[in-house]
């Protein structure tokens, strides 16, 4: 066993295996034997091409270049594509936000939409009527006061592409779905200052003859401006094969599946159980269940952070297991014998994968990565529960540093990254993560921290970041630290915190008012909370109501938590990685914590990516950045990195190149 420090092995897994050897998967759909999703490709700057497998397995790419199937809806987007009744689709391009029909056997898509600074999202096919259902979101008066409507559009004729506005009144939209006799709409709505994952309504309306809503009646869910006995949340509705409305809601503190039944609209309960049977609806289409040929759910949940797979027959209460390898499963799309989803094992990285409902035997259509992991230097997720503060309990995942022909010296103890994730309604798994064995397999630790206020616990684990962002988060990260010191498995000399998006506003909040961090990596994080409130989308222009409190009313706490106004507490170096092209965090805010963190004289380092929004896409940036990072801990933490890597200027630490 070769001996080295921790931070310098050698690894076979480089950055530039992860940026242009990994794609990202993205949204499933399902026609008859037709399996069809979306995955982004580093390699082409980020484009993201919608793929076809028909039953016989033969794969093929429907958008040519330079054709990128992706939606701005909500920024963060979801529901970019949706496939007709005859084998069409329609897709959302990413360069002009309008709408693109590709007919069945044709080679180049067709414009349906012209309509500028409009933009489609969540669309479900009305075939008896021959148009699309779909959000639209208009940006033609502003970004932040977009408008967004229910709309129809039509897809033949020489009315083809006109957009016709059906429901509106709401600040958002989402899930437009048609019962099978298509006689009915359902969908959802939410007003701010509440996110979907605070409180939703579900609506249901009779179609009239001309097409338009009669009389749209709410259904389930609970909407208003306080928190409160009786809000709820709920996700994805669907129907049954038999009519029956079917959602998930988090009435009784835990995201369940529920139908509606009568004419008086009685919900039912259908397995209420302490697990997650939705998620945080960041992005639009996102879908947990669906229904066989025989009607049976197939459903996927969540509970003590791993996904389960399940049937259940809807004249019982209790969902029956189906094993499968996979800790995480998500996109879930079912077909008349077969589900599809995007699964991940702890072992191997996510794919699309397709599971025959009879046999229980699964394929791997489609991997996120052309390499196969190394099982002997594969680190795997632990999870762990510690204290927190308040006598609380919080979640995290621990990955040990591995490597199968080097180890650390044997009186020291690995540096400890701690991963805040984003959102911060988002959270963590135990899948298998390229990144995370980049670091583990170079002797570092990963704890990835399922802070207060994630997702996948219920409810009231959900809510304990209700004004208290910046500090339930860095109580737990600072917590889970701790527990890892105490019981002897990281060095407390060398440990960072590194996250992006809002997990970058809690790393630069952790390292602004906390004496624990060593150092820390913010990637596109928030360091001025009052300009995000107002300098950002209209999907997250309230969002901070919930998580700060209202604005401008409680401005001085909005001041109070911003890392850039206290950066006199910072006692520790940072570096910061930003795209130019962001709109949720506008670089403004990367550029502004770096000018006041340089004139406090701390080392620190800043690298603006041209082209880059919210997210890094583009292979380039993906391994710059991580290298990056990589040589910055080098620096602060006194290793040399076995990777031979272009320097990073670092102010205000002696011998940084110029």
């Amino acid at each position: 066993m070769d001996i080295r420090a921790f931070g310098s092995w050698p690894s076979t897994i480089s950055a530039e295996q992860i940026a242009g050897a990994t794609i990202r998967l993205g949204q499933t759909a399902v026609l008859g034997d037709l399996v069809h999703w979306t995955e982004g490709r580093p390699a082409e700057q980020g484009r993201n091409v919608l793929m076809r497998r028909d039953g016989k397995g033969t794969l093929a790419e429907l958008n040519p270049a330079p054709f990128n199937v992706r939606t701005r809806v909500h920024e963060y987007g979801g529901g970019a594509f949706v496939v007709l009744a005859d084998g069409g689709v329609v897709f959302s391009h990413d360069d002009d936000q309008q709408l693109y029909r590709l007919a069945p056997g044709a080679s180049a898509p067709v414009r349906l939409t012209h309509e500028p600074q409009q933009r489609f999202a969540n669309a479900v096919h009305d075939a008896a009527r021959h148009r699309l259902i779909a959000v639209r979101e208009d940006h033609r008066d502003s970004d932040i006061a977009a408008l967004t409507t229910l709309v129809a559009i039509e897809l033949d004729g020489p009315a083809a592409g006109t957009v016709r506005e059906l429901a509106s009144g709401h600040d958002f939209y989402s899930n437009p779905c048609i019962s099978p006799d298509g006689r009915r709409l359902a969908w959802l709505s939410w007003d701010h200052p509440d996110m979907p994952w605070d409180a939703t309504t579900l609506w249901l309306a009779d179609f009239a003859a001309d097409g338009s809503l009669n009389a749209p009646r709410p259904i389930a869910g609970h909407a208003g401006d306080t928190d409160g006995a009786g809000r709820e949340a709920v996700f994805q509705p669907s129907w049954s094969p038999q009519g029956e409305l079917h959602f998930v809601g988090d009435r009784n503190g835990w995201w369940n599946l529920y139908r509606v039944r009568g004419a008086d609209g009685e919900v039912q309960a259908l397995c209420p159980m302490q697990a997650e049977f939705g998620t945080a609806l960041w992005n639009l289409g996102m879908s947990t269940y669906g229904f066989d040929a025989r009607g049976r759910i197939v459903c996927t949940y969540v509970r003590d952070g791993r996904s389960t797979l399940a049937l259940l027959d809807p004249r019982t209460t209790i969902p029956t297991p189906i094993e499968t390898p996979f800790c995480t499963i998500r996109e879930l799309a079912v077909g008349p014998d077969f589900v599809v989803f995007l699964g991940a094992a702890p072992t191997e990285p996510e794919a699309v994968i397709r599971l025959d409902l009879t046999s229980g035997a699964w394929e791997r259509l489609r991997s996120t990565s052309t390499v196969r992991p190394d099982a002997a230097g594969t680190a795997t997720a632990e999870a762990i529960e510690f204290p927190t503060s308040g006598g609380l309990t919080a979640h995290a995942f621990f990955y040990a540093p591995v490597h199968p022909g080097t180890s650390g010296p044997p009186q020291e103890r690995p540096p400890l990254l701690v991963v805040s994730h984003g959102g911060p309604t988002g959270s963590n798994d135990a899948a298998f993560k390229w990144t995370y064995q980049y670091w583990t397999s170079r002797g570092f630790a990963i704890v990835d921290v399922n802070y207060g206020g994630s997702t996948g616990h219920g409810r009231a684990y959900r809510e304990r970041l209700h004004g208290t962002w910046g500090i339930v988060d860095v109580d737990d990260c600072i917590a889970a630290a701790r527990f890892l010191i105490e019981r002897g498995s990281v060095d407390p000399a060398r440990i960072a915190i590194r996250g992006a998006s809002a997990g970058g506003y809690t790393t630069l909040a952790a390292l602004t008012f906390r004496d624990f961090f060593k150092a820390g990596a913010s990637h596109y994080g928030i360091g001025d909370l009052e300009a995000l409130a107002q300098d950002t989308h209209k999907f997250e222009s309230r969002y901070l109501d919930r998580l700060i409190g209202p604005y401008p009313q409680m401005r001085a706490r909005y001041l109070e938590r911003s890392p850039v106004h206290h950066t006199e507490q910072l006692a520790s170096p940072m570096i910061l990685l930003q795209g130019r092209e962001d709109k949720a965090v506008p670089p403004a805010q990367a550029q502004a914590m770096f000018d006041a963190v340089k004139a406090k004289g701390l080392p620190v380092a800043l690298l603006m990516f041209e082209g880059e929004q919210h997210g890094f896409r583009r292979a380039a940036t993906i391994r710059r950045a991580l290298e990056a990072e990589l040589y910055f801990y080098g620096r602060v933490f006194g290793f040399v990195p076995a990777d031979a890597i272009e320097p990073v200027r670092i102010e205000n630490l002696p011998d940084t190149p110029t």
